[in-house]
């Protein structure tokens, strides 16, 4: 039994001139294999386009001939390989963060034509965006072959209950589908599809004045391609059902794998380095030592979070946990757990950098210099 993203109930309430969306997930046999523990997450460097993007679908300006694909997607778990190719380029200027994904697709489909609809009951492709790596307030975008838009901005991970803003909009969105064969032709083969996106950084501000263009810095990126099993009747497409007129579970093909079947777990997403030089030149990039410190903190958030299921109260020590004295690259780690009225603090000093880390109950990460 595993965990997919198809909900089965959802509340629409309006919340401050926003619509919230809840979903619930039900558990049912899927396209998985057992959990892959302790994948390291993937990097990729995005550089600079030293040209005009004109967004059409098609890759054509010499900075995307210039910059380098992805590794082809893999099942989310970490070990199957998918059955069509996947991959995506990445490019940006002072205004816009550039993707371009090329699908591999034999038979491209979709119905889905209305803006905010739950795109993923089509095939279709997803980005993933925490740019301050703390996996609170991040962002969801999911378009199909149709070129029809979901657009979420999630302020916890679902693992908190939390409501999504499904009202919001990311203004200044663009995107362009090309088909590479005929879209909705049951009756002949497509090579794929491509998309092209272009997503104003002004969308990820979060006051006014802030400047947030990531010159030379990182954020969590992580890219999904829901695929489904269909069926053909009167020559449509639909999902395809199994004995009891249930639909068929998705399968889920990741840039950076997450090791269990959940893309909302920011803290294992990839690493985008968003690099000062050009497409066509060459940049280095190096997942800071820090972020190991960061995992270890995740670890001990999901043993506290186990440890409060069976006990109805948080562990007062690292021995209740299980986890006693721990190094990260033979350094030694010191930590302190703290209980407070409405939950815990668990603090790490970073034998690498002496900044402190500190995660809460609710999963989300503070950074302190001092």
């Amino acid at each position: 039994m595993i965990e997919i993203r198809n909900s089965i109930l959802k509340y629409i309430i309006n919340h401050k001139g926003f619509y919230v969306l809840f979903l619930f997930f039900i558990r049912i046999p899927g396209h998985s294999q057992n959990t892959i523990k302790n994948l390291s997450p993937k990097s990729y460097i995005a550089y600079q386009t030293s040209e005009k993007i004109t967004i059409d679908g098609v890759a054509s300006e010499e900075s995307w001939e210039k910059s380098k694909s992805t590794d082809f997607f893999i099942d989310i778990e970490g070990t199957k390989i998918p059955k069509y190719e996947t991959s995506v380029k990445m490019l940006w200027d002072h205004e816009f963060v550039y993707f371009f994904a090329a699908i591999k697709e034999p038979h491209v489909w979709g119905d889905l034509k209305k803006r905010d609809t739950i795109v993923f009951y089509n095939n279709d492709f997803e980005i993933f965006i925490d740019p301050d790596n703390d996996t609170h307030n991040y962002y969801e975008f999911e378009v199909n072959a149709l070129n029809t838009l979901w657009d979420l901005f999630i302020t916890k991970p679902y693992r908190e209950g939390t409501p999504v803003l499904n009202d919001w909009d990311a203004n200044g969105f663009k995107s362009a589908v090309k088909i590479n064969g005929t879209l909705n032709n049951a009756k002949d083969i497509d090579k794929g599809w491509a998309i092209e996106i272009a997503i104003p950084f002004k969308v990820f501000k979060t006051s006014y004045y802030q400047n947030n263009i990531p010159k030379d810095i990182f954020w969590r990126v992580n890219f999904s391609r829901v695929n489904w099993d269909f069926e053909i009747h009167n020559n449509k497409y639909y999902r395809k059902k199994d004995q009891k007129g249930k639909f068929e579970s998705e399968y889920n093909w990741v840039w950076s794998p997450m090791g269990v079947i959940n893309m909302h777990r920011p803290e294992d997403w990839g690493y985008v380095y968003f690099s000062s030089k050009k497409a066509g030149e060459l940049d280095v990039f190096e997942i800071p030592k820090d972020e190991k410190v960061k995992q270890l903190l995740y670890q001990l958030y999901r043993k506290q979070k186990v440890f409060f299921k069976n006990n109805n109260r948080w562990a007062i020590s690292f021995n209740e946990l299980g986890q006693k004295d721990v190094r990260i690259e033979d350094k030694k780690v010191l930590r302190t757990i703290e209980n407070h009225q409405t939950g815990f603090n668990i603090t790490i000093a970073s034998p690498f950098t002496e900044r402190l880390f500190i995660i809460k109950e609710d999963g989300k990460i503070i950074t302190k210099e001092d």
